[in-house]
C-alpha cells in the first residue's frame, strides 16, 4: 500500500543506530544522479581539423549538437559544468562525502570516463572530498563493451560530424567515411570502467573502516584490508545467470566511510543475453529484473540490514534505479491514457520490488535513472516502510541534487539542492550560433528554437531545453491525436468553454448561457479573467504538466500562480461534466496532472531516525 501525504513534511521511517561522527557533529551525504559526465576539453591531440572548434575561452573542445540536445532527454554539453558547479556548491555546504547513483558517464566511453576520474581526483585532493560510486545503464551500456560513436559531434562552421571508436562499425553505404575514428570513444564495459575508477568506492581503501561485497565471505569482526582486496577482485564478484551458463559482474559493495554509517551501494543493472547469442541487450528496467535474474542481491540486503541491527549501523542504500512508484500514485491512469509504452512506464518498478527490500528491512533508498524529483514511500501489510528518494538530474530540467543531513539525535533531514546558476553554462552558445545558421541555410527543416540561447542561467536554460523536448519529441511520440486536438491550437479560454459545455462561442442554447454565466462566477472565485485565460495557450499546460512531473513542487517557481489556479479550475469544469464523453481523455490528463502535483515532500523534508 502506497502512502501519501500532504499534511506534514515529517516522513516516519523505522532507522537504526549512531547517525553523527564521534564529536558529534552532523553527517553529509551528496547525492548526485545522473551526471551524464562527457569532458567536453579532453586530453588528446587526435582531433582533426573538421572537428576541433575553439570556444571563445580559446580551448579546443568536443561537443554534441545542439540538435541533438533537443532530441535527447539529457544534456551531452552544458552538464560538464553543472557538474563542477554541483561540486562546489556541496564543498561550500561542508560535504565530505559524496554519491553518485549511476550514469556517471554518457555512455561509459575512455574519453569521458578518464575525464570524469581528472576532476573527482581534484576535489578529493584539494577538498578532502570522498566519492562513491555506482553503476547505472549507461556505464556500462553493455556488461563487456563495444565499439561506439556518435554521428552529432559539433564539427567547424557548425557542421555535424560522426566519430566512431572503429571503421568497422560505420554503415555498409558508406563508403568513404567523413568523419573521425577515436578509439577511445568505445564503451567500456564493466572492468574498464570499475578499474579507472577504483578510487571511489569499487574497491576498497586502508582508511575505510569497513568494506564489503555480496560473495565476499569474511565478517565484520573478522574484517581486514587484505581480506577485503581478495574480494574485491573482480574474478570473485560474478554471479550465474540460470537462463545460460555465463558468470556476469556484479560490481555492489558495502562501506563504512566513517564510523556508525554504512552506504549501501547496489548494482542492479540487468545484461540479458540476447537469444541468437550475438552480445547483450542493454540494462535500464532495473529491480523488476533484479528479481528475476538477481536473487543474491536481495539475500545479501536482508544479511546486511540484520548486520547493521546488530552493530548499530546506519544503513543508506543507493543504486540507479528506484525502487519505488515515481509517479505520484499515477501509473495506472499514465498507462491507460498514454499507452503501456509511453512516458518510459516500463521502467515502473512493481509494487513487489518495493515490498521485498521493504521486508527485509531496508528503510532508505536514493536513486536515479529517471531524471525526477521525487519521493516514493511504500507500507508493506506487515507494516515496513521504505523511503525512496530520486535524485533529478544534473544534466536536465530541473537540475540540482539531494543533499542528506543525518545528525545524532536520530534525525535525518533530505534537501534537494537546485543549481539555477551555473558558472560557463553559456560557453558554446557563439558555437551553436554557427550550427543554427548552418541548418538555417541548408536544412531548414532541422533548424531549432534559437530563443534557448537568450537563456541567462542553466535554470533558464534546461527549461528552454525542456520545452525543446516537448516539441520536437514527447507530443510526437506520447501523446494521442485525440488528446492533443483537444489541448494544442488552442488557448485556455477556448479549452476551459470547452470543458463546460460551450460549443458556440454564440451561445445560442440557453444551456450554453447557463455554462458560461457558471463559469464566469468560477474564474471569479479563482481570481482569473478571461485576458489572463486568453494568454495561456495549450502547449503551455502541456509544457507545465512536464516540468511537474520532472521537478515536482520544485517546478512551482517556474509556473506563474495564476495559471496554477486556471489548471485547478479546469480540473474542476471538467469533473463537473458528467455528460460529455468526448472529453474524458481530457479528464484523465488532468487527474494524472494533480497527483503528479500532490505527492510525497520530495523538496525539503526529514526522517525520523528510530
Amino acid at each position: 500500500m502506497l502512502i501519501r501525504t500532504l499534511l506534514s513534511l515529517m516522513v516516519l521511517s523505522l532507522f537504526l543506530g549512531c547517525t553523527s561522527k564521534p564529536d558529534g557533529t552532523a553527517i553529509k551525504i551528496a547525492f548526485m544522479a545522473d551526471v551524464h559526465f562527457s569532458d567536453v576539453y579532453p586530453v588528446t591531440d587526435a582531433f582533426t581539423a573538421e572537428m576541433a572548434t575553439t570556444t571563445m575561452n580559446g580551448q579546443k573542445t568536443l561537443i554534441r549538437t545542439m540538435e541533438a540536445q533537443l532530441h535527447s532527454t539529457r544534456l551531452f554539453n552544458e552538464n560538464y559544468f553543472a557538474f563542477i558547479a554541483a561540486l562546489d556548491d556541496a564543498v561550500s555546504r561542508g560535504v565530505k562525502l559524496i554519491a553518485l547513483p549511476g550514469d556517471f558517464s554518457d555512455d561509459g566511453q575512455p574519453l569521458h570516463i578518464k575525464g570524469l576520474k581528472t576532476i573527482m581526483d581534484r576535489y578529493a585532493r584539494e577538498h578532502g572530498v570522498s566519492f562513491f560510486v555506482i553503476n547505472g545503464n549507461h556505464d556500462p551500456t553493455r556488461p563487456f563493451g563495444k565499439e561506439g560513436g556518435e554521428s552529432d559531434f559539433l564539427g567547424k562552421d557548425g557542421t555535424s560530424r560522426p566519430m566512431i571508436s572503429t571503421l568497422e562499425i560505420r554503415k555498409p553505404s558508406v563508403k568513404e567515411f567523413q568523419g573521425m575514428v577515436l578509439a577511445d570513444i568505445k564503451e567500456w564495459g564493466y572492468e574498464g570502467i570499475v578499474t579507472e575508477l577504483r578510487d571511489f568506492g569499487f574497491f576498497p581503501k586502508k582508511e575505510y573502516l569497513f568494506w564489503s561485497t555480496p560473495f565476499a565471505e569474511y565478517t565484520y569482526g573478522d574484517y581486514t584490508y587484505a581480506n577485503a582486496k581478495t574480494a574485491s577482485e573482480l574474478t570473485n564478484r560474478t554471479y550465474e545467470y540460470k537462463e545460460v551458463a555465463m558468470r556476469m559482474p556484479d560490481v555492489s559493495y558495502l562501506v563504512e566511510p566513517v564510523d556508525g554509517l554504512w552506504l549501501l551501494a547496489l548494482d542492479a543493472s540487468v545484461y540479458l543475453p540476447k537469444q541468437d547469442g550475438a552480445g547483450f541487450h542493454g540494462a535500464g528496467i532495473g529491480y523488476n529484473e533484479v528479481l528475476k535474474h538477481k536473487e543474491h542481491l536481495i539475500a545479501w540486503t536482508k544479511k546486511v540490514m540484520q548486520d547493521a541491527q546488530r552493530l548499530g549501523k546506519t544503513v543508506i542504500a543507493f543504486s540507479h534505479y528506484p525502487m519505488v512508484d515515481f509517479n505520484d500514485g499515477a501509473s495506472a491512469e499514465i498507462k491507460a491514457l498514454f499507452g503501456e509504452s509511453s512516458f518510459q512506464a516500463h521502467r515502473i518498478p512493481s509494487e513487489q520490488v518495493g515490498n521485498t527490500f521493504a521486508n527485509i528491512g531496508l528503510k532508505v533508498h536514493v536513486g536515479g535513472h529517471m531524471h525526477v524529483n521525487d519521493t516514493g514511500i511504500i507500507t508493506t501489510p506487515q507494516g515496513n516502510t521504505l523511503t525512496n528518494i530520486q535524485t533529478p538530474s544534473l544534466a536536465a530540467y530541473a537540475p540540482g541534487y539531494k543533499l542528506i543531513t543525518v545528525t545524532g539525535n536520530q534525525v535525518m533531514r533530505v534537501e534537494t539542492i537546485r543549481m539555477d546558476e551555473v558558472p560557463g553554462f553559456n560557453t558554446f552558445f557563439e558555437l551553436y550560433q554557427k550550427e543554427h545558421e548552418f541548418l538555417r541555410t541548408h536544412f531548414p527543416e532541422k533548424v531549432w528554437n534559437k530563443d534557448i540561447l537568450s537563456a541567462t542561467s542553466y535554470a533558464e536554460f534546461t527549461k528552454a531545453h525542456l520545452a525543446g523536448l516537448v516539441s520536437m519529441r514527447f507530443l510526437q511520440e506520447d501523446w494521442p491525436t485525440s488528446l492533443k486536438e483537444q489541448i494544442l491550437d488552442h488557448n485556455l479560454w477556448q479549452i476551459l468553454q470547452r470543458a463546460a459545455g460551450i460549443l458556440d462561442t454564440e451561445m445560442v442554447t440557453t444551456e450554453e448561457k447557463m455554462a458560461m454565466t457558471k463559469l464566469q462566477e468560477l474564474m471569479a472565485q479563482h481570481e482569473l479573467t478571461t485576458a489572463q485565460l486568453t494568454q495561456w495557450t495549450g502547449l503551455d499546460l502541456i509544457t507545465d504538466f512536464y516540468r511537474i512531473k520532472n521537478a515536482d513542487q520544485l517546478a512551482l517557481t517556474d509556473i506563474p500562480a495564476p495559471r496554477l489556479k486556471a489548471y485547478a479550475l479546469l480540473k474542476q469544469v471538467l469533473h463537473e461534466n458528467t455528460t460529455d464523453s468526448s472529453l474524458t481523455e481530457l479528464q484523465r490528463f488532468m487527474q494524472i496532472f494533480f497527483k503528479q502535483l500532490h505527492g510525497e515532500p520530495a523538496v525539503d523534508f526529514w526522517v525520523e531516525l528510530k
